[in-house]
């Protein structure tokens, strides 16, 4: 709890540091180069820029469903209400994606309109103990897009100050609740996606809020913390595979199902990326193990057997890898891919293989966003759009 107040503290004093804005997932250099894409009609990115702009949420006309009290998970009384939250994130984070592009600013004022929305009406969120995927999901989401948007003249300071406070008082405090007591239960007795979001989500704030100590600790957690969120935590058997070599590493959730043994590494990404375009190169911790868990994963997803030690879960012992939901696809791997393989020069092969098979299974062969997956909250999880927002190489 101390610490806690310290974080809270260290925001109200205005604690300015020497953050790089934006510097979430995007940075002002990597916005240039979509920008120079699309004017420039190139391809895959030209294609994922129209799959974009034809996205119901990425339309000027959109209007938010602001909620009072965001429920996700049953408390027995209200019923749940978090999809409103998703889709309107997903809307201003797309809302702002084309104003960066197109320079237009009808977008801006749209993504400016749901930001606005929600924080002049969200109070709490509610809900089973799913409440805290909700923080760590959409607080890291909407933080992304609250950050796409600081520098529209459009904005005001009052408005900003505003969409701050509510991921502060309300999305923060459950996000630090779940990785210091993990609602009352031992470390390890959840599952890492749990770990994951509430760390991107901590990160993504102090970031937007400028609070170093807030961006510190959540970074931190992510190296050394006590939970299977914690890097060194969620590796959990690592293999050399046979005729490359390479590192393959079994994650925490391996054995649970293929749709959250995928998200991990999606929420894995925007982790890392939020540390690298902040100066901390998350993605090289542990000598590279984000890239050694994708490939284990794109590598058992695309349809090739891959070794497995059992992982006595809270659930009971998983003797095998889970074959339930094998094949999901899911945005998230074009991030993945693009750092490790065009930026640090990693063979990545088994993380393309599963990029290019998701996409060529998804719409226009590129990978989408919120809209494109379904309606379901899985199909909302990552922000997406990774063809044209991380691809650095055709």
């Amino acid at each position: 709890m101390a610490t806690f107040k310290c974080l809270l503290l260290a925001y109200a004093a205005s604690n300015v540091a020497a953050f790089v804005h934006p510097g979430l997932l995007h940075t002002t250099e990597d916005l240039d180069r979509i920008r120079n894409h699309v004017n420039n009609a190139e391809e895959p990115w030209n294609t994922t820029w129209q799959l974009l702009t034809s996205n119901s949420h990425a339309q000027s006309t959109y209007e938010p469903s602001p909620q009072e009290v965001v429920y996700r998970g049953s408390d027995g009384v209200h019923a749940e209400n978090y999809p409103k939250l998703y889709n309107d994130i997903h809307a201003a984070y797309q809302l702002a994606i084309r104003w960066h592009v197109e320079q237009a600013t009808e977008y801006a004022d749209a993504a400016v309109n749901i930001l606005n929305a929600w924080s002049s009406t969200m109070t709490a969120i509610g809900g089973s103990s799913d409440g805290f995927l909700a923080a760590g999901i959409y607080g890291y989401q909407l933080a992304n897009a609250a950050e796409l948007m600081r520098s529209y003249s459009g904005w005001n300071s009052t408005s900003q100050t505003n969409l701050k406070n509510l991921l502060v008082d309300v999305f923060y405090p459950q996000n630090y609740r779940f990785l210091t007591t993990h609602n009352g239960q031992d470390a390890y007795h959840y599952w890492a996606n749990w770990d994951f979001c509430n760390t991107a989500s901590i990160m993504a704030i102090g970031v937007l809020t400028d609070n170093q100590t807030m961006y510190d600790w959540g970074r931190d957690y992510f190296l050394y913390g006590d939970g299977r969120g914690a890097i060194n935590n969620f590796i959990y058997k690592n293999y050399t595979e046979d005729g490359t070599g390479k590192i393959l590493s079994q994650g925490q959730e391996a054995g649970r199902d293929q749709g959250h043994a995928t998200l991990d590494l999606a929420l894995l990404g925007a982790i890392m990326q939020q540390g690298y375009n902040q100066g901390d190169d998350l993605y090289a911790a542990l000598g590279n193990s984000g890239l050694a868990a994708s490939e284990y994963v794109a590598k058992y997803n695309t349809g090739y057997d891959v070794p497995y030690t059992w992982y006595d879960s809270y659930l009971g012992n998983q003797t095998e890898i889970s074959a339930a939901s094998r094949y999901t696809h899911r945005p998230g791997f074009e991030r993945l891919y693009a750092h490790y393989a065009d930026i640090k020069g990693l063979d990545a092969s088994w993380t393309k293989l599963y990029r290019d098979q998701t996409n060529g299974n998804s719409t226009d062969g590129v990978e989408g966003g919120g809209g494109n997956y379904g309606g379901n909250s899985g199909g909302y999880d990552d922000l997406g759009y990774g063809t044209l927002l991380y691809r650095l190489t055709a």
